[in-house]
């Protein structure tokens, strides 16, 4: 499986010639469905979820197969897209792809701010995307996909999640919004090893992908 990452928490995925993308939002660019044939979506947010994207697709792509939580599928209902209703435990295909569901919700952001709900993606045993949560999968994960900024987001979560998980490496996503000194930061708060009080380190590798490049898992 060839992975690249888009931009925030959208990233393209393509096995045997067949191409994925998870969580086209607003900070994603305006083709980026355009060979994409079939969408994830972990949750509603328009930084993860943006309506006229699909919509584009659907004009060259007609029942564009989507997997999302029933609360995405029903906002679809209507669209003309194939959505594929999933959740917390599910297994399924996304055409050559293996793909394992976890969690239900969006972590919390404020008690006065309703939580939607979230489904985690988890992608050939070995590539997990959380969403806008912490969602611990309890399975080996090579990959784990790591949310730096945003309303919900804090470093303490951060450094307990990859703990918690235990990836060979994990690295960042949900990050825009950081200007560069601000990336910096927070990605040196988040290595493998920091003397504490100020980053206490993890124990899994802290690697940036680089959005030029296509990584194998």
């Amino acid at each position: 499986m060839q992975l690249r990452w888009i931009g925030h928490s959208c990233f393209r995925l393509e096995k045997d010639g067949f191409v994925a993308v998870v969580d086209p939002g607003i900070v994603a660019p305006s083709d980026v469905l355009d060979d994409a044939d079939a969408v994830l979506i972990t949750h509603e947010h328009a930084d993860h979820f943006l309506p006229s994207l699909i919509a584009t697709r659907l004009r060259t792509r007609p029942r564009l197969p989507i997997w999302t939580n029933r609360d995405v599928a029903a906002l679809l209902d209507g669209s003309g897209a194939k959505v594929h209703p999933i959740g917390d435990g599910d297994a399924f295909d996304v055409g050559p792809i293996s793909v394992h569901g976890y969690g239900e919700w969006h972590a919390p952001i404020h008690p006065d701010v309703t939580r939607v709900r979230n489904t985690g993606f988890l992608f050939e045993h070995r590539v997990f995307h959380p969403g806008d949560a912490y969602t611990v999968p309890h399975v080996p994960v090579d990959l784990l996909f790591v949310p730096e900024f945003g309303l919900y987001t804090r470093f303490g979560y951060a450094i307990d999640f990859i703990r918690r998980v235990g990836p060979k490496q994990a690295s960042p996503v949900h990050d825009t919004g950081l200007d560069p000194i601000g990336l910096g930061g927070a990605d040196g708060f988040l290595v493998q090893n920091k003397t504490p009080p100020f980053a206490p380190g993890t124990g899994s590798p802290f690697v940036r992908l680089d959005k030029t490049k296509t990584y194998t898992f």
